[in-house]
């Protein structure tokens, strides 16, 4: 099978065309484009995510690099890390929502973004040509371990949102980690809000329980532990964490689409300004920004897409229709974290969803009603 190849990273089969040898020279290009400086690197809980770390380190070392080793991170906390450190480059180990056979890797730039177009072709160029910098046995780079690496973004979330109102609800939530790297940090950050937490596939050893693409068909799991726990919410991630799907608390999937508007609806009330979705994303988004007064524009499909139209509008809020949520204040990468967050706090204040505007009729894939509860679709939406 072939390796799937971009300015956006790497993907593939461990053993059917992604084998060690690739994943150091696509590390040394990384440490290349890096200039040798700091790197953070984690990983989602995949079971080959360890050989991957020991060949992705040997490129990095091998290029000058101070290895920062965040151990199983999730893909937002990662970005979060490269900013914190000051870090020229990130490196998350993931394969997002491919099967359990397959790995990839993930490049952050200096800003903590996915890699821009131009930085992402010169990553290709250099990977392509072999043309690495590579260093002499006095100046090979080193690897530092980081303690409680996910610190920085849970406290950076919290800093963000009413913590005493959330706390004050004592909120039950289902969490579905599915054995993703979620699972490490999660629970500490529901729990900072007082939430009561029952976690499914919490251990993160990429011993998938369903399908990881986080869809109504691959969630009846949690749907149902909704439901027999009487919880007031369910939430899904997909195995890096960047990705976030919501079960009301009937035990009905209202989708990654509606996690966006929702996480939109919350922020804009206070924070005006430009907000920026893909082309692929739902009209209701467009709706959100209006009720707030809020300049609204669309990117090209891809998060690197969004990021770079958020930067070039200053954009204070944006995201994906996959479950993506993007906060410049937390960090330029989809982040289940901030989203779970926010999704808390309008909770806390309101039947979440109840404000949000009422798109026209006719459109399946947005939401046409919203009363009590978490949110409520037509009963012939698909999102």
């Amino acid at each position: 099978m072939p390796r799937i190849l971009s300015i956006s990273g790497l993907r593939g089969v461990i053993g059917d065309g992604l084998d060690p040898q690739f994943l150091v020279e696509f590390a040394m290009a990384i440490g290349t484009l890096a200039e040798g400086g700091s790197v953070v690197l984690s990983r989602d809980g995949r079971s080959t995510g360890e050989m991957v770390r020991h060949a992705v380190i040997s490129g990095l070392i091998a290029t000058g690099c101070k290895v920062l080793d965040a151990g199983i991170a999730t893909t937002p906390t990662c970005g979060v890390l490269v900013r914190y450190h000051n870090a020229a480059a990130g490196l998350q180990i993931t394969a997002s929502h491919n099967p359990i056979q397959w790995n990839g890797l993930k490049p952050f730039s200096r800003a903590g973004a996915v890699l821009n177009a131009a930085q992402g072709e010169e990553l290709l160029r250099i990977l392509n040509a072999k043309s690495f910098k590579l260093v002499g046995w006095e100046k090979l780079g080193t690897v530092e371990v980081l303690d409680h690496a996910a610190a920085p973004h849970i406290e950076r979330v919290l800093s963000l949102v009413d913590v005493a109102a959330i706390r004050s609800r004592r909120f039950k939530v289902v969490l579905d980690c599915n054995h993703g790297s979620g699972g490490v940090a999660t629970p500490q950050l529901l729990h900072a809000l007082g939430c009561e937490v029952t976690v499914l596939g919490g251990a993160p050893d990429g011993r998938f329980e369903h399908v990881p693409e986080p869809i109504a068909a691959n969630l009846t799991g949690l749907c149902d532990a909704v439901k027999q726990f009487g919880a007031d919410v369910g939430f899904a991630q997909d195995p890096d964490a960047d990705r976030l799907a919501i079960v009301d608390e009937t035990g009905r999937y209202i989708g990654e689409e509606l996690t966006l508007a929702l996480c939109a609806d919350f922020v804009l009330a206070t924070r005006k300004g430009p907000f920026v979705v893909n082309g692929s994303t739902s009209r209701v988004t467009a709706d959100v920004a209006a009720k707030h007064g809020c300049p609204f524009f669309r990117s090209h499909v891809g998060e690197a897409n969004v990021v770079t139209k958020m930067n070039e509008v200053g954009a204070v809020f944006g995201g994906e229709g996959n479950g993506g949520v993007i906060d410049p204040q937390v960090g330029f990468v989809r982040d289940s974290f901030a989203s779970m967050a926010y999704v808390l706090n309008g909770l806390a204040k309101l039947a979440l969803g109840a404000g949000l505007p009422t798109p026209p009729s006719g459109n399946a894939r947005t939401v046409v009603q919203h009363s009590g509860g978490v949110g409520r679709t037509a009963p012939n939406a698909t999102m």
